[in-house]
């Protein structure tokens, strides 16, 4: 197999391992585990601190308590230490918009017991909101950074929580690029998505991947 380098795709310089690299996320496995793990929140812009302000009543009665002590305290996001805005968290663990329930995946096995969801998109699937979540939690594993030149850079973030759903990913063949297709649309478009697809075909056929 032919080594994949980094392409640019419409004004997105794309790593190569968005197309090699399968995912499938197993919320039987990890019971959403990214959510609570790590030592900061979730990137978000201000554009979504404002939508996270605006929304944040429809939530409210989800939060935990000392959710909602972190949040009176100092607000619903914080610069964390690489200076990047992020979502207020809990002990220095959970994300403030944390909550528990159980969750039927509706494919043949047993309700997913105490899963750890987003309050806001548990609100937005009920209809209670039209704002559903960062965009950052939506595209993980795949994170983006902007440039100062217009140019925005996405890649692959390992973590050692999701390795159930490389395996998933790996089992059901499913390459990450494929597995995020809504994220990467509500985040770039559909045209783009669209030159996205293509050009994986392309790389992969000639890289003999196909």
């Amino acid at each position: 197999m032919k080594e994949l380098h980094i392409v640019q795709v419409g004004n997105v310089i794309v790593s190569p391992d968005i197309f090699t690299e399968k995912f499938c996320c197993d919320l039987h496995a990890c019971k959403g585990e990214c959510c609570v793990e790590g030592d900061a929140g979730a990137p978000v812009t201000l554009d979504e601190i404002g939508e996270i302000e605006e929304a944040l009543d429809v939530v409210w009665p989800d939060l935990s308590a000392s959710a909602q002590s972190v949040i009176d305290k100092q607000g619903v996001a914080y610069t964390d230490r690489d200076g990047d805005l992020v979502t207020s968290i809990v002990g220095g663990k959970d994300c403030v918009f944390t909550c528990y329930h159980d969750l039927d995946l509706n494919d043949g096995q047993p309700p997913v017991r105490n899963c750890c969801l987003c309050a806001f998109d548990c609100a937005f699937r009920k209809g209670k909101t039209k704002w559903r979540k960062p965009i950052s939690c939506e595209l993980y594993p795949i994170r983006a950074k902007e440039f100062s030149n217009g140019l925005t850079g996405i890649n692959y973030n390992r973590w050692k929580v999701c390795k159930e759903a490389v395996k998933k990913g790996e089992e059901l063949n499913i390459p990450l690029y494929v597995f995020l297709k809504e994220p990467l649309i509500r985040r770039f478009g559909s045209e783009w998505y669209n030159e996205l697809c293509e050009v994986a075909q392309v790389l992969l056929k000639d890289a003999d991947v196909l």
